[in-house]
């Protein structure tokens, strides 16, 4: 196999969480260009309609299906259902995720939970039910989308909640990874910094550019297709002895 065959996903199959929008549709459409069909999850179904019309226009096989990753039962179920229909599922990439801007004096109980629930004990709920449709094929690639956010603290912005809950996503890939790797299943996590996105955008997120830019050595935000070659690289056998790795795509942040 020659090393950009090594990337291809021909034949595989990927199930995608917040596939509709941002980071997450990006990686969708990748996954589906180097050869992958793809399941598309998300709790709005027009979106990940969209997006299952841009992958079978690339000639792969695409699903979408709406559901909560908080729900144990949504979970179990959406990836039952991509096994019953497609056979197997090689590629979970768990990237569903939601952010408050909140003091932390200020943050009440229930966006707690609703950050965490979403942030950490969703793509919980999602490696576990992939990893047991998983282990009976002795192989699956498991990418989990952190972020910098983990490892540092954001500035202007307060957001105690999701740093914390991105910290807790990148040691939960390490564990599972070391767990599971004995049953040929190869969990890692991207962590990007500060992304370009429709909600980066917003009026109230853009007037925080200048702060982000001034401590981003590249001097730009990042763009959705900065993060996909990683990902690709990660879903393929060309990451085949990369286990338990977080990969910060962050422009240099935090590299201070």
């Amino acid at each position: 196999m020659g090393i950009l065959d090594s990337f291809r996903l021909d034949g595989k199959t990927a199930l995608v969480t917040g596939g509709g929008t941002g980071i997450g549709k990006a990686f969708a459409i990748a996954l589906a260009e180097a050869g992958a069909d793809v399941a598309l999850i998300g709790r709005r179904s027009e979106p990940l309609e969209e997006v299952s019309k841009l992958i079978d226009s690339l000639g792969c096989k695409a699903m979408s299906i709406s559901a909560d990753v908080k729900s144990k039962t949504q979970v179990d179920d959406f990836t039952n259902q991509v096994v019953s229909e497609w056979g197997k599922l090689d590629i979970g990439v768990n990237n569903a995720g939601i952010c408050f801007h909140t003091p932390t004096n200020q943050i009440e109980e229930s966006e707690w939970d609703e950050v965490i629930d979403t942030n950490l004990k969703g793509p919980f709920l999602c490696a576990q039910a992939q990893a047991r449709v998983m282990i009976p094929n002795s192989y699956g690639k498991i990418i989990n989308t952190a972020s910098m956010s983990g490892r540092i603290i954001n500035r202007p912005q307060f957001q105690t909640h999701y740093n914390t809950s991105k910290a807790g996503l990148v040691h939960l890939t390490h564990s599972l990874a070391t767990e599971w790797a004995e049953h040929g299943i190869y969990v890692n996590s991207i962590s990007p910094g500060y992304i370009r996105t429709d909600m980066a955008d917003t009026p109230e997120i853009a007037k925080m550019h200048p702060v982000w830019l001034r401590d981003t050595p590249v001097n730009r935000l990042g763009e959705v297709q900065d993060l996909t070659g990683a990902l690709i690289f990660l879903a393929s056998d060309a990451s085949n002895f990369v286990i338990g790795h977080d990969l910060v795509i962050d422009g240099g942040f935090t590299a201070w």
